[in-house]
């Protein structure tokens, strides 16, 4: 029997880069300006572990020992399936889950941050065709593609290029768009195409989502390893903000008017958590009837912004959150689940974990949890 045991659909899986799995894809004019995969303090240890891992593929016998009962097994680059295409098709046999978003997980390092645009916007391209090759080889997986905003008519080119592509879902920072708004209207071709494609955008942990001043590290003490001690993931003061910067790039598309234009609209956000959720709806309404004798926008919106999100947006708790308490206070449609796969921290049991929180909740709320909201969330895909 598999894994999931039930219809199952999972909003967060990754892939586990190899060095060269951007530069492939790459035009030739920026190819050898790609950087090298960032790996943190692990660096030239991991390089290594990468080149043992692709040689264990060739190895029937060590591979044999890891095939099944993957959810428990090795993670990262060591997991089964974690980069080669035709093993994660067999690990989602194991796993049972009918359809599965897949995000890349250090690609970005290598142009995210590049000042010159042809170089940002050449690796979003070559990363976009690295998933949709990796993804096209099994209709379970939905590859998630990447776009800056901080050019809209390149990025509007990279979206349409990436659906051409077969790309699923479209990753954005959640960080203002260059010097505007994601909600300022020079986006709104980009919105559109994504509405009128039912293909939804993902806000996801990483990509310009940390928003903790780095002065909050200055505490005179040695500073943490990070939560699965290498060096540069995530720290407690990280996971205490980590829902700032989505509900600000949210609220952004409420209050400017994005989920008013483009109803069909659709967007998940990802490893972020979720028990924020109720809290923030709830802020979000009060917002409107504290603003809208001042501010003509607010005051144009036909709906409570709370039923925006309820309409457009889905949320993945982490393993180990009361999704119980959360659907009871917050409603049964915003959340979904995740594994997280191959990640540590999608921990050797997630549903199990869910699970233990779901007392007294009816199988019509737990089949939105484990697929009805996903398949919502994704239209087309």
């Amino acid at each position: 029997m598999d894994y999931a045991g039930r219809d199952c659909c999972d909003a967060d899986s990754h892939i586990m880069e190899t060095t060269d799995w951007v530069t492939r894809f790459a035009d030739p004019d920026i190819r050898d300006r790609l950087p090298p995969l960032a790996l943190g303090a692990a660096g030239n240890a991991t390089l290594e572990f990468i080149r043992k891992v692709e040689a264990r593929i060739q190895d029937p016998a060590r591979t044999a020992a890891i095939d099944h009962n993957v959810i428990a097994g090795p993670k990262g680059w060591a997991a089964y399936g974690a980069f080669d295409v035709a093993e994660r098709g067999r690990a989602l046999d194991d796993l049972g889950f009918r359809r599965q978003l897949v995000f890349s997980t250090f690609a970005g390092t290598q142009y995210l941050n590049a000042a010159d645009p042809d170089l940002l916007y050449g690796g979003i391209r070559a990363h976009n065709r690295a998933m949709a090759h990796f993804c096209g080889q099994d209709s379970r997986l939905i590859g998630v593609g990447q776009v800056s905003l901080s050019d809209p008519a390149r990025a509007l080119a990279e979206v349409e290029e990436g659906l051409r592509l077969g790309i699923g879902a479209f990753w954005m920072p959640s960080s203002p768009a260059g010097e505007a708004s994601p909600g300022h209207e020079d986006f709104d071709p980009i919105w559109r195409t994504l509405s009128d494609a039912k293909v939804p955008f993902m806000l996801h942990i990483g990509s310009a989502g940390r928003v903790l001043p780095k002065a909050y590290e200055n505490n005179g003490k040695p500073r943490p390893s990070d939560l699965l001690g290498g060096g540069e993931n995530l720290r407690v003061k990280d996971y205490m903000v980590l829902p700032f910067a989505p509900q600000m790039f949210l609220s952004a598309l409420v209050f400017d008017g994005v989920f008013e234009r483009f109803p069909e609209l659709r967007g998940g956000v990802i490893e972020l958590g979720a028990g924020w959720v109720p809290d923030f709806l709830r802020r979000l309404d009060m917002a409107q009837k504290v603003f809208r004798k001042s501010d003509t926008t607010v005051a144009s919106l036909t709906m409570k912004p709370s039923d925006y999100i309820r309409r457009a947006v889905r949320f993945t708790p982490f393993p180990g959150e009361d999704v119980g308490q959360m659907i009871r206070d917050a409603g049964p449609e915003l959340f979904l689940f995740s594994s997280d796969y191959p990640h540590p921290e999608g921990t050797d049991d997630p549903i199990g974990r869910f699970e233990r929180t779901f007392g007294g909740l009816d199988e019509d709320a737990k089949a939105g949890f484990y697929h009805r909201n996903f398949e919502h969330m994704m239209g087309a895909a």
